[in-house]
């Protein structure tokens, strides 16, 4: 699909901290709500215009579909600007996109990927009256259910936890690339979609992860992001997508999410992509070669219930 017609802006916020943001808006207005793309850990917002193999991205197709698009940089993170790394944590994030939310000022909906999962929890909750949806890729559990992952050794530099059965290593003084084995495993996993002939240039794009997210990710001392009043989700539709190769992403765990949910009373539904015969998902599904067919499920939730 070639990209579609656009008004297509860019801005940035600056309170509490810097927000850089692109926007996409059909060029014949529609009625649709806003949809807010929040990327996930070593990403930019650039992941959701282009794949590793040149198609546009999902902003595209979403925009084709008729939403408006706004897919922001989180703060202290590729086009957003500096924040010192010792302040870099998820509560800054979820900061600077809720002042982006402001901004807009505008009923929309979240649409996260993986880290960004438990930000769009917190956000949901802190703007519960302006987000009519969330949608979840793969997305991180809220702190309230996720498990706490130990800790192997640590020093002033260095931590070493215990996650999925495997160590990890965390620099606490700098931005932490991903190493070979997570962009392989975890990253692209068993995909039989990740189109493999663009993988160098797929790392080359990689960004470092802050050291206070990344131990936060794994709920190290119980950091993780939490939602403070649940009870906020009452009534929200929420979509979980999950694919079936995902390293980190086992079925029980996302759906986790959607049982905890609903105990709060909110809308929630989950896709695991082999209930519809969709079988070879990873964990990057915006850039895999069915990428516009996995955006179309989404759009077509979105479509049946916000018309309820």
């Amino acid at each position: 699909m070639n990209a579609p017609s656009l008004i297509h802006t860019t801005g940035r916020t600056s309170q509490p901290v810097s927000v850089y943001y692109e926007q996409f808006e059909p060029s014949e207005p529609t009625a649709r709500p806003l949809i807010v793309m929040i990327h996930g850990g070593a990403h930019s917002a650039e992941c959701y215009q282009r794949t590793p193999d040149g198609r546009p991205g999902w902003v595209y197709r979403f925009v084709a579909r008729g939403y408006p698009v706004v897919a922001p940089d989180w703060p202290g993170v590729g086009r957003s600007g500096f924040v010192p790394i010792d302040i870099l944590d998820g509560e800054t994030v979820v900061e600077g996109l809720s002042g982006l939310l402001r901004e807009l000022d505008r009923p929309l909906v979240l649409l996260t990927h993986s880290m960004a999962g438990c930000y769009g929890w917190r956000l949901t909750e802190l703007h519960h009256g302006q987000v009519m949806a969330v949608v979840g890729v793969a997305p991180s559990q809220p702190g309230n259910i996720q498990t706490v992952s130990p800790i192997v050794s640590e020093t002033d530099t260095m931590l070493e936890i215990e996650t999925f059965g495997r160590r990890m290593t965390i620099d606490k003084t700098a931005f932490n690339r991903p190493a070979e084995d997570t962009i392989r495993n975890k990253y692209i996993g068993a995909s039989r979609y990740f189109p493999m002939q663009h993988l160098q240039s797929y790392t080359r794009g990689l960004l470092g992860l802050p050291p206070r997210i990344l131990a936060q990710r794994r709920n190290v001392r119980g950091t993780q992001v939490r939602v403070s009043d649940p009870k906020k989700f009452a009534g929200k539709p929420v979509f979980v997508l999950l694919g079936s190769e995902d390293i980190d992403h086992p079925r029980e765990v996302d759906e986790a999410i959607v049982f905890w949910l609903r105990e709060q009373g909110a809308a929630a539904d989950f896709c695991y992509l082999p209930d519809r015969g969709i079988v070879g998902n990873g964990h990057m599904m915006m850039l895999e070669k069915n990428s516009d067919d996995l955006a179309d499920i989404m759009i077509d939730w979105l479509d049946r219930t916000l018309k309820r």
